[in-house]
């Protein structure tokens, strides 16, 4: 009898090993995951979200060993989840800005937007057209890779440098908006000829009615570039995301 207590008294103490580990794993996870791209979406309900986050802080937990700490370390693990979310979040925001950038080169800025977040309508097309891109691509094992991965650069327990979260935070911005506006760029440049064929039109024939003749002609020619050049810069943004999920300590260029 009292080996078995003995027995049962060392599982009890593994048992609560394991589950201060996963809380303390859970911390870091679960402030990416509420940033996570397709699975943090605001849409998504806020039960399956934490779901989710239990999902992948069973997939880390076997892999990654964290010490004891204090409230200091939790704080640390919060922050660094939460700097990671953030770069994957700024992922989105790519899709979300060059969509708006569009919408406003072709006007079609105010055309069933709304649904969901507060955007035009191109800037859903290319957000959920990025996910489900992402997703096919396995997204989900590419996650569980870079929470691993984090441990290695920001070990649990420890809190991050803000000069080097700040460093790093300020180049993912810039490489976002970068990106932003390289995928809206054939649609700023074709909004820059129509500008300037419009006003030389206008010159020659004053009389002429340009917003009625011409307006329409945007439109379509938007769309139509939008057709063309969608499939491109979707490949341009999923191959930037991949870069960055394979290395994303990195301070972009």
């Amino acid at each position: 009898m009292t080996e078995l207590f003995a027995a049962l008294t060392q599982m009890t103490g593994e048992a609560t090993d394991l589950w201060r580990q996963a809380f303390i794993i859970f911390i870091r996870v679960g402030a990416m995951a509420a940033l996570m791209p397709g699975f943090g979406e605001q849409t998504i309900p806020a039960r399956v979200r934490l779901i989710i986050a239990l999902a992948f802080t069973m997939v880390v937990a076997p892999a990654v060993h964290v010490p004891d700490m204090g409230m200091g370390g939790y704080a640390g693990e919060l922050a660094s989840g939460l700097a990671l979310g953030f770069g994957l979040r700024l992922f989105v925001m790519v899709l979300q800005t060059g969509g708006a950038i569009i919408a406003q080169a072709t006007s079609l800025s105010q055309i069933l937007g709304g649904a969901g977040e507060a955007q035009p309508a191109i800037g859903h097309l290319l957000t959920y057209a990025g996910l489900a891109l992402a997703m096919a691509a396995d997204l989900h094992l590419r996650l569980a890779e870079l929470i691993i991965l984090s441990y290695r650069i920001l070990p649990a327990g420890g809190i991050p440098d803000p000069s080097v979260i700040a460093e790093w935070g300020v180049g993912q911005v810039a490489h976002a908006f970068r990106l932003a506006f390289g995928i809206a760029a054939p649609f700023v440049a074709g909004s820059l000829v129509y500008n300037v064929a419009i006003g030389v039109i206008n010159r020659a024939m004053p009389q002429l009615m340009m917003s009625m003749v011409f307006a329409p002609a945007l439109t379509l020619g938007g769309l139509i570039l939008l057709a063309i050049v969608a499939p491109i810069s979707l490949g341009v943004w999923i191959a930037a995301f991949n870069v960055w999920l394979g290395n994303p300590f990195t301070v972009l260029p």
